[in-house]
């Protein structure tokens, strides 16, 4: 049987389902009109006790599908035994085959039941008229050719049925799909905007609070290595460690979101380079020759120069064993270019497995910029970051 018209159902289905309960309303007012009519004792009677039948059995299939006296197929049987009545009862009644001729298709569940079904009304109406009206070849003609005519339209509403129904399960197959594939957009981007908050994070974090506490330890051991040597140098150490420490903590406010922007002083990025040059050549006694242009750049693009400053600075600090360090900014058609060289103990860039490096070409890449490493044992490195500017400089 079929169910009710759904949202998104082809019109012919509506159309169907809505035949379906007129034909109540008619057979309603032709019962009606019946019965206040003048019509004969066997159809006044007859009639009435028929449709009463009928609507008993329709009300048990339709409200009350599991009720186990009376099927969809039970119904249909019914159907046609009270329209053969019906035809017999009262002459011109053998139309309510055509006014019920939807529920043939409505409660059968294939395309071969519904035109089984109507093709028995319309041999139970053809034989009932036949009754009535006296056995005869000319009378038998007549009433069966025009079943005939009724029982072809029943046979095309039964084969457009199931193509319209088809075409309302495609349909909402490709909503499904549709709908599927927008929540698994969803979650894609959704994932993989988790993983970029989550790689941005670790080179903040990397390149702001590792940095610090790293430069805080070498500070502290060589602070207590020389207290009793050189008071005034330990002295000086504490408070690079204090103001290290500061500027962590400012960072880990940015982090989590108690402090805006980047958590960089606003100013010339000249300016904020040779901040933290002297703070580096202070803390560790190298040797610090900086060439720095006046680059005109945005906020953005200052703290990605002086976040690969930082980390080329911690690396040279950690690993190279060097004795001097030179820095050189310099802008030309359209970007900027970060030069931070040294004279230590180099390394194979190839072999090179640090976070440090990956985070620095990440954060170069936002920018549509690029790292280039170059270095070899015992040849010091050459570390060169550069972002195009559009115009800026």
């Amino acid at each position: 049987m079929l169910q009710r018209p759904r949202r998104g159902d082809p019109f012919w289905i509506w159309a169907l389902h809505g035949w379906e309960g007129l034909s109540w309303a008619l057979i309603a007012l032709v019962t009606l009109i019946t019965l206040v009519g003048d019509a004969p004792p066997k159809t006044s009677y007859g009639m009435p006790v028929l449709v009463a039948v009928l609507a008993l059995g329709y009300a048990l299939v339709r409200f009350r599908p599991g009720n186990p006296v009376l099927r969809p197929y039970g119904y249909l049987w019914l159907l046609v035994a009270v329209l053969g009545g019906l035809s017999y009862v009262g002459d011109g009644l053998g139309v309510f085959y055509t006014v019920t001729l939807a529920q043939f298709v409505v409660f059968a569940d294939t395309v071969g039941a519904a035109v089984l079904t109507a093709g028995l009304g319309a041999v139970a109406i053809t034989v009932g008229g036949t009754l009535r009206e006296g056995w005869s070849a000319e009378v038998l003609t007549t009433n069966t050719i025009s079943s005939l005519a009724v029982f072809a339209v029943g046979v095309l509403i039964s084969a457009v049925t199931p193509r319209a129904l088809a075409l309302r399960d495609e349909r909402a197959l490709l909503r499904a799909d549709l709908e599927r594939a927008q929540r698994e957009l969803v979650e894609a981007y959704q994932r993989q905007g988790a993983a970029e908050e989550r790689e941005r994070l670790a080179r903040e974090i990397h390149d702001t609070l590792a940095q610090g506490f790293a430069s805080i330890v070498v500070l502290a051991e060589a602070a207590r290595s020389a207290l009793a040597a050189d008071p005034a140098r330990s002295a000086q150490q504490l408070r690079s460690i204090e103001q290290t420490a500061r500027e962590n903590l400012a960072e880990a406010r940015v982090l989590v979101g108690a402090a805006p922007l980047s958590g960089v002083a606003a100013g010339s990025v000249v300016a904020t380079l040779r901040r933290t040059l002297d703070r580096f050549a202070e803390d560790t006694g190298l040797t610090v020759t900086a060439e720095l242009a006046d680059v005109a750049c945005d906020q953005p693009t200052r703290v990605a120069l002086l976040r690969c400053t930082q980390e080329s600075l911690a690396n040279i600090r950690k690993h190279a064993a060097a004795s001097a360090v030179g820095v050189v900014l310099a802008s030309h058609q359209g970007g900027v270019e970060l030069e931070i060289t040294d004279d230590g103990r180099g390394f194979v860039v190839g072999e090179s497995r640090g976070f440090g490096l990956d985070g620095m070409r990440g954060r170069l890449a936002e920018f549509g910029g690029e790292l280039t490493v170059t270095s070899s044992v015992g040849d010091g490195t050459r570390v060169l970051a550069v972002i195009p500017t559009n115009g800026q400089v």
